[in-house]
């Protein structure tokens, strides 16, 4: 539990924990941003949670979120806003990162600057790639959450929503429009806010607000009309279930022929349908005017081997290898699993469900913020025909008339639902469970 924290607001020239406060960049609802520099001239931004404005039953999972934030940003990417450093004031976390002094984009549109659209595409799918790789979604793409490093290169920041889906409800302002929107569905995919089924968030959840900001920054217009009050919201959610978009608008934008095929294969109401993967987005994107330089591997050194690196795959056919999971975003961030050492006797299976004390699980996965994972989701086997583990939807339930019990949410290997019958499972692979996320590895 926190503890011991206090109200400790800065203004310019104060320091905190070292860095010296130069202007106040943003606020948002539970927290502040700051432009710094240290003690040896390095400028950052520093983001500070202020605990001390926050109910007590929340300040946990608050700050839960927040240490994801930090730990989202430590994935080595050139297109991930990074974070450099975490630390505590009066109690109230921090957390230090890089300065983009070029803006966002809607900053960027503001002030009348170009932007390279292909360019902005592709960094924007790179960082996505590197997110997903890692069992991340990001959850809030929009323009505002895209900064211009310094580099010049485009780089996704705010990962504090990852993994929580009650906490998207935010005001957006479009290219200096008086009129508000509320981008808590303007990017939204229409599975998300479906009262049937709480769907599992996807690669393709990232896939399909990159569609909408993509639509948005070639017409200036978001695709299913505007969302000015929460009059509109109604009707820009049906307009989204059924596909209806004015594609007129943006075959009458210079060079927006070009970018129809990917943003219809982005905007498809059903997940299932629409483009699952930045890999095969990215090939859609069209050729930038101004050749981009490629991207420079980095050298492998003991100092930048992540445990966020996706694995190599390890199996062969009929060959059996050691896998773990891995949690990559959910309540127990960083938990492994090894299953080979899970096996006892001749056991090949392994149950996953919620922890709950009515059920009994070989991995219960804890839930404290939502209730999408059933108590009986999924059952891990392993196949020693293909010398792979399976993950099959569901359990073996005795009073299911099937004999058989499906999860209420679906259990996903990267972005494809599995069934009672199983898919295999290869290092590399995420698998999605309600809110979290597991990163199968090799050992």
């Amino acid at each position: 539990m926190l503890g011991g924290i206090e109200r400790c607001d800065f203004k310019v020239g104060d320091i905190i924990d070292g860095y010296r406060v130069e202007k106040v960049l943003g606020q948002g609802t539970f927290g502040v941003v700051y432009a710094v520099v240290d003690d040896q001239g390095r400028r950052s931004a520093l983001k500070l949670l202020r605990l001390w404005e926050v109910h007590n039953e929340i300040r946990d999972g608050l700050f839960k979120r927040f240490n994801m934030e930090y730990e989202t940003g430590r994935i080595s990417s050139e297109y991930l806003v990074h974070s450099t450093d975490m630390g505590f004031v009066c109690g109230n976390p921090y957390i230090v990162m890089e300065l983009c002094s070029g803006g966002d984009l809607i900053t960027i549109m503001e002030h009348g600057g170009q932007l390279d659209l292909p360019k902005v595409a592709r960094h924007v799918l790179k960082g996505l790639a590197a997110l997903h790789s890692s069992g991340k979604v990001h959850r809030d793409l929009k323009p505002e959450n895209v900064l211009l490093k310094d580099n010049g290169n485009y780089a996704l920041t705010d990962f504090g929503i990852a993994g929580d889906r009650n906490n998207r409800m935010t005001q957006t302002n479009a290219f200096g429009r008086s009129a508000q929107m509320f981008g808590t569905y303007a990017y939204m995919p229409p599975e998300q806010y479906r009262k049937n089924r709480n769907a599992t968030v996807l690669p393709t959840t990232d896939i399909f607000s990159f569609g909408v900001m993509m639509y948005q920054l070639i017409t200036g217009e978001l695709p299913f009309g505007p969302l000015r009050d929460e009059s509109d919201v109604v009707e820009y959610m049906r307009r989204g279930r059924n596909n209806e978009w004015d594609r007129s608008l943006l075959t009458r934008q210079r060079d927006g022929g070009r970018w129809r095929q990917l943003i219809e294969g982005c905007l498809v109401a059903k997940f299932e349908k629409r483009l699952q993967s930045v890999d095969e987005v990215l090939p859609l994107v069209p050729p930038s005017e101004n050749k981009e330089p490629a991207d420079t591997p980095k050298p492998v050194t003991p100092d930048n081997i992540s445990k966020t690196e996706p694995a190599e795959p390890l199996f062969q056919k009929k060959i059996v290898r050691g896998l773990l999971l891995r949690i990559m975003q959910g309540d127990e961030f960083g938990r492994v699993y090894l299953l080979d050492d899970m096996l006892k006797g001749d056991r090949s299976i392994i149950t996953v469900g919620r922890r709950d004390y009515g059920v009994k699980n070989d991995i219960d996965i804890a839930e404290t913020s939502s209730c999408y994972i059933s108590r009986k989701h999924c059952t891990l086997e392993l196949d020693y025909n293909l010398g792979k583990w399976v993950v099959r939807d569901g359990q073996w339930d005795p009073l299911s008339t099937t004999g058989w019990r499906t999860s209420t949410n679906g259990t996903f290997v990267n972005s494809k639902e599995a069934d009672r019958y199983g898919m295999p499972v290869n290092p590399g692979d995420i698998i999605s469970i309600g809110d979290t996320k597991l990163r199968a590895e090799g050992y």
